[in-house]
């Protein structure tokens, strides 16, 4: 089965990619990448449903409290991952707070220089991911040509999911066509 687009269009900041079970790499099984930029240069996004195996506490014990539930640093992808990213989206949308720049849909990145003191109450939803995904010119369409990934659109909950281990199938199931049907996809062949 070849890469579907959901939206018919190729992925843009505000796009999930959802692993295809085709997709046996090791890296992005079962994973769901949000695309936070893409563009002629290539693409980047943070894998949403992995958890680091780094505790939150270990790099940022200041920003514990800060993030929303489950308080873990997420596994954003195999670049970069002593780098991190933080996803937020303000209290008040009516306000840009300082260190904050909007995306899509209320989601913005926060600069993790932010003083702590600003970030308390500031925010709805925050989450902190080490490392990113990312691809080369071409590279992202070439694996959703080969049928690697799915694009749908992202739902501000898949952002900040307070069960981001689910998510894969969570967003299959709620696609309604033949995705639907790959929420029940198991490893094992026979149980399929």
């Amino acid at each position: 089965m070849s890469g579907s687009t959901g939206s018919g269009t190729g992925p843009r900041a505000g796009s999930l990619l959802v692993a295809s079970v085709q997709l046996g790499d090791g890296v992005f099984n079962q994973s769901v990448v949000l695309i936070l930029d893409s563009d002629a240069d290539g693409a980047l996004g943070v894998i949403l449903n992995e958890i680091s195996q780094t505790p939150l506490d270990a790099v940022l014990p200041d920003w514990v409290n800060a993030v929303s539930g489950p308080q873990y640093l997420f596994h954003g992808g195999p670049v970069s991952p002593n780098g991190a990213i933080c996803l937020a989206s303000v209290a008040d949308p009516s306000e840009e707070p300082p260190g904050w720049r909007r995306m899509f849909s209320g989601v913005g990145l926060l600069h993790l220089d932010t003083p702590i003191e600003i970030v308390r109450g500031a925010y709805r939803d925050l989450r902190i991911f080490a490392g990113y995904a990312g691809w080369s010119p071409g590279q992202l369409e070439g694996e959703i040509a080969e049928g690697m990934w799915h694009i749908v659109p992202a739902t501000y909950a898949d952002v900040f999911s307070s069960r981001p281990l689910d998510l894969w199938r969570d967003v299959l199931r709620r696609q309604g066509d033949e995705l639907a049907y790959f929420s029940t996809w198991t490893e094992d062949p026979e149980l399929n």
